[in-house]
């Protein structure tokens, strides 16, 4: 598909999205918001693992940036996406509470591609109007800086039930009205995926959540998000927290998927 829209001439969402393949993004930005997660307690040495594989970027945080600038200087073609936002506790959304923690300017002075940021919605309605506002703050200084944002709907310590997949995919649609360049979703199944593609016409990037399953299951719904037009997989804890040796058949075999089903969609 020809590039036809505002995002064919950004330099950003370029890095984040090359057009041969779909984006194969590691986070490890976990900390920020749960301390020392199992197997990320030391997170640029995970980073230093991942960097030769067959990865397109990473997701981190401000103090990873900081501390993995040679490294990442080596390493030119991988993007960064830089989560700027946090809530805590996330096992208690009806009291917890979100706050920004790095700016636009931060994002743009660390040189990173792209900046994240939640959009939970088993809040209080209070909260709704503070993230809300946050987002089109974020969304209105991105845009001076032609800074792509990433948007994250959640339902936090939410089960994965058809009602809460359902109205994940609601909050998706406030993101996008709230002027995100593109959406994160833990991935709702390949129709489900297929539809927000084509209502919404910005990239969708598909999260893997949790380690769960064997690599066969994780690879399954690798495919079949990138088969629905999903432009990109964020995957973690499904990846480094499993043996050395099996991550890296589960990142090749990934990043063979994102070759062979990608459909370039914007």
């Amino acid at each position: 598909m020809a590039l036809a829209n505002r995002y064919s001439t950004n330099y950003r969402m370029n890095r984040v999205f090359r057009e041969d393949r779909a984006a194969l993004i590691v986070p490890i930005d976990h900390g920020l918001v749960w301390g020392r997660v199992p197997s990320l307690e030391a997170p640029v040495a995970v980073m230093r693992r991942f960097m030769s594989e067959d990865i397109t970027g990473f997701m981190v945080s401000t103090g990873i940036v900081k501390q993995s600038e040679v490294d990442m200087a080596k390493a030119p073609a991988l993007a960064r996406v830089l989560a700027i936002d946090a809530f805590w506790p996330t096992s208690a959304p009806a009291t917890g509470t979100g706050t920004l923690v790095a700016s636009v300017e931060d994002a743009v002075r660390l040189g990173v591609d792209c900046v994240k940021l939640l959009l939970p919605w088993n809040v209080d309605d209070a909260e709704k109007v503070l993230y809300c506002n946050r987002i089109g703050s974020v969304v209105s200084e991105a845009s001076k800086w032609h800074m792509p944002v990433m948007v994250e709907p959640v339902f936090l310590a939410a089960p994965r039930t058809p009602e809460i997949i359902e109205a994940e995919l609601e909050v998706a649609r406030i993101g996008y009205d709230l002027g995100a360049d593109i959406i994160k979703i833990t991935f709702p199944g390949p129709d489900a995926t297929a539809k927000l593609c084509a209502e919404l016409d910005i990239p969708v990037v598909v999260a893997g959540g949790p380690l769960s399953g064997d690599s066969a299951s994780t690879l399954r719904d690798v495919q079949d998000a990138i088969a629905a037009g999903a432009q990109g997989v964020v995957v973690g804890r499904k990846v480094w927290q499993r043996p050395a040796e099996e991550a890296a058949h589960v990142i090749a075999e990934m990043a063979s998927i994102t070759r062979k089903h990608y459909s370039r969609r914007w």
